[in-house]
């Protein structure tokens, strides 16, 4: 799986999803193309899924959010006869490198919390309308909606047979949802995740699986009088146009490199290192939303966090060995603060409101990332309000201290302000300070005191936003041997030691999914029980059973 995996799509080459549009309420049909692979080896048979049809879902739900604001519900169902979702297609998990399949386990739990938050996030609800086998990663689609509804017949039922078949996990949050969200009795749980058959009908309903069951003669009619039931009590307001979001000015390089309008990503392949500089506004901010709106996709904000968003995904996917991230930002902290403040300062307009909620997303796709990351304050930075939770969300950070020699840029400083201290929280409920500051509700209290002032290093230091200021003497070799040591460390420890460090406070079940989920789909990934010659997952299909080495470790 060598070819650079592509995380931007136009909607006119969707193969797999269809989406259907009636006022208030979205029909998403999900009818994929057997042929239609990411990559060669296996067909995508029984509406089963890979990476490539879930970056079509992820980009569905996100154009839902800012192209088709009046959506108030989604009705997800399928386009094949006796079949909901057989879940991620087993030839392409058999085949696809350990890290790929890590990744794409990562990437399909982003894709099913972002639209589970939509109803909380944007008051788009989602239905599941389900009709026929709805198996594994099929169920775990469901179970990501706010409503499951289920069809009783002799086809019809939900499973999650990944265990008694595979000798993996239901990777994408299935365990967790059914006894966090769904409040699955754990014993009938237990039951349900060992039955390679599933469960129907009534069933299914008694034991909280899904929330409605109706005779096939009944359900079409059924799942309609609900999605019009549901737009009809929403809160959502309505809401005439929503913009378009169209494709990104970006150029890939031989290097590993890749220019965007806002972002530079300067890959080191021979120091296993990455440096991705975001840049300030050059434009003087809109006077309101309504002026935000008219640029459409162009407005900077939203223009930034799309280009991060992608360079994040591409570098995941496509530069496993890049193991250092390094944040860098340049530009006026004034000017950001200013396009900043048109948004938070709106918090009732639709658009605005999809911005905030949009960088909430970004910035926990750069929490979950496995690569070391470091912030660099330097001189001419501007690490202001949303920009600097980077500094939080990163392993380390480091400033410059005083004047350095030859360098006229203004002296680096780091900005708070309100969004600093509410709207984007992290996977566990918390702000990255709340998060950072962990017990210590004084430290969080100054450093709120200090909203809206450039904090040059001695006091960002003193407030503990900054791990480390250099000044001109000291800086240059401590960055060095800090990126050195970090490029000579193993790659497992520190992705194990950082995933531990990042998600102090809390459990919730987002931190359940992503840390106890993805680090046990880690490790199962590799036993020979699961991918060994013998293993489940290279046995599926052939009628003989994977064989097992049966120490319990």
């Amino acid at each position: 799986m060598s070819k650079r995996i592509e995380f931007q799509i136009d909607p006119q080459s969707y193969r797999h999803w269809k989406v259907s549009y009636d006022g208030p309420v979205a029909r998403l049909t999900m009818d994929v193309d057997e042929d239609g692979g990411l990559f060669d080896g296996y067909q995508l048979k029984m509406n089963s899924y890979d990476l490539g049809v879930d970056i079509e879902l992820a980009d569905i739900v996100q154009r839902m959010r800012f192209e088709h604001p009046e959506v108030k519900v989604v009705v997800m169902q399928s386009g094949k006869d006796r079949i909901f979702c057989a879940g991620a297609n087993i030839r392409m998990l058999g085949g696809a490198a350990h890290s790929h399949k890590v990744n794409f386990c990562k990437f399909t739990n982003e894709t099913r919390n972002t639209f589970e938050a939509a109803e909380a996030d944007s008051g788009q609800k989602y239905i599941a309308a389900v009709k026929g086998s709805c198996a594994g990663g099929g169920y775990e689609l469901a179970l990501a909606c706010n409503h499951i509804m289920l069809t009783d017949d002799s086809s019809s039922s939900v499973s999650l047979p990944e265990a008694p078949l595979l000798a993996v996990l239901p990777g994408t949050g299935g365990l967790t949802r059914v006894t966090d969200k769904r409040k699955v009795r754990r014993d009938l749980a237990d039951v349900f995740c060992s039955t390679e058959e599933g469960v129907r009908g009534k069933r299914a309903k008694d034991w909280g699986l899904v929330d409605e069951v109706f005779p096939n003669s009944k359900f079409d009619d059924a799942v309609e009088e609900r999605a019009q039931a549901f737009a009809a009590s929403s809160a959502k307001a309505d809401v005439a146009k929503g913009i378009t979001l169209g494709p990104l000015d970006r150029t890939f390089h031989d290097d590993g490199s890749v220019s965007y309008s806002l972002v530079e990503v300067e890959a080191d392949r021979a120091g296993r290192k990455v440096t991705i500089t975001l840049k300030g506004p050059e434009e003087a901010a809109p006077a309101d939303m309504d002026a935000f709106a008219a640029q459409g996709d162009q407005a900077y904000l939203l223009r930034l966090a799309r280009e991060l968003d992608d360079a994040i995904l591409h570098l995941r996917l496509n530069e496993p060995e890049l193991g250092l991230m390094v944040f860098k930002t340049q530009g006026d902290p004034e000017a950001f603060l200013a396009h900043e403040t048109v948004v938070t300062g709106a918090p009732e307009h639709w658009l605005a409101n999809e911005v905030t909620q949009y960088w909430k997303r970004v910035l926990k796709r750069v929490d979950v990332t496995s690569r070391s990351m470091v912030c660099l304050v330097e001189h001419g930075s501007c690490f202001a309000g949303v920009l600097a939770e980077l500094l939080w969300a990163a392993d380390r950070s480091y400033m410059m201290e005083d004047e350095f020699e030859g360098d006229n840029r203004p002296m680096a400083t780091v900005t708070l302000s309100d969004a600093n201290f509410g709207p984007l929280v992290m996977g566990n409920g918390l702000t990255r300070l709340q998060t950072r500051f962990l017990g210590n509700a004084d430290a969080l209290v100054r450093a709120e005191e200090s909203k809206g002032e450039p904090l040059e290093a001695e006091d960002a230091d003193e407030l503990g936003l900054v791990t480390m200021i250099l000044d001109d003497i000291d800086w240059e070799d401590e960055i060095r041997i800090f990126m050195e040591e970090r490029a000579s460390f193993s790659p497992d420890a520190m992705t194990g030691m950082e995933a531990n460090l990042r998600f102090a406070g809390p459990e919730t079940m987002e931190t359940r999914i992503f840390g106890r989920l993805t680090a046990w789909q880690n490790w199962i990934f590799i036993r020979p029980n699961a991918v060994g010659p013998e293993g489940a997952l290279q046995r599926y299909g052939t009628g003989q059973r994977g064989e097992y080495n049966m120490e319990r470790v």
